[in-house]
């Protein structure tokens, strides 16, 4: 594949665990527990790929309504993970950043998060961003807070608020627009993620749970990204 055609920023709803868990009579936990590998797989093959960015929803803010012990689970598992991997981040040069209202995470899992962020934080080949308590219109409604918070106090004018003003008060505003959304499980829907940054971005669906979602599943994905015409509104080659 042309590296032209790769795309520079790959955003995944990995979807479909808890499917994954009861078709196989198993807790919800368990399902989590076998996507952690797909994400490990996603990432090497990221790399092999030569995609720059890729953004992951791992837990929502409406998530939080989850039964207690599954998002204990979940915040245990995310401890887990970034133990594990600090490790292959370093070895690959990842930064690893999060998105969302990271406040409302658990203080042990906010302080594990923010030291492996730090130990990171240096590496500009790639990045791991993982998108947590994270919902799109929250993102939305605090980036307007801090806008009309300046506005109130007589540092910006209302006139001169523009798309990219917008952007600057996103969650990561100098992290590019994903490219190519991802979303496993045979669902059609965003799921109020990344509303602002994937309105151009091109989307790819799969009916394969997330926890069976290995390399060549990506791969694949990335070959129909391939195949796309991207326009951004213009009428493209031969129309």
């Amino acid at each position: 594949m042309s590296p032209s055609r790769i795309p520079r920023h790959v955003a995944i709803i990995m979807d479909g665990n808890g499917r994954w868990a009861r078709q196989r009579g198993l807790p919800r936990i368990k399902g989590h527990e076998a996507g952690a590998e797909s994400v490990r797989a996603v990432l090497r093959a990221a790399r092999e790929s030569g995609v720059k960015y890729l953004t992951l929803y791992a837990f929502s803010s409406e998530n939080w309504v989850r039964p207690p012990a599954e998002v204990q689970g979940l915040m245990r598992l995310l401890r887990k993970f970034l133990r594990e991997e600090e490790d292959e981040l370093h070895a690959n040069r990842v930064r690893l950043r999060a998105i969302g209202r990271l406040r409302d995470l658990p203080p042990p899992v906010r302080r594990e998060l923010k030291r492996v962020m730090r130990a990171t934080e240096s590496y500009a080949a790639r990045q791991l961003i993982l998108a947590l308590s994270y919902g799109g219109r929250v993102e939305i409604v605090d980036a307007v807070r801090s806008i009309a918070r300046k506005v109130s106090e007589g540092d910006l004018q209302p006139g001169r608020i523009q798309e990219k003003t917008i952007r600057a008060h996103l969650y990561a505003p100098d992290v590019p627009d994903p490219d190519l959304m991802i979303r496993t499980s045979g669902e059609l829907r965003l799921s109020n993620f990344l509303l602002w940054q994937l309105s151009y971005a091109e989307l790819y669906f799969t009916d394969v749970l997330w926890p069976d979602f290995r390399e060549e599943h990506f791969r694949a994905a990335l070959e129909e990204y391939a195949r796309r015409e991207r326009r951004f509104g213009d009428i493209g080659a031969g129309r």
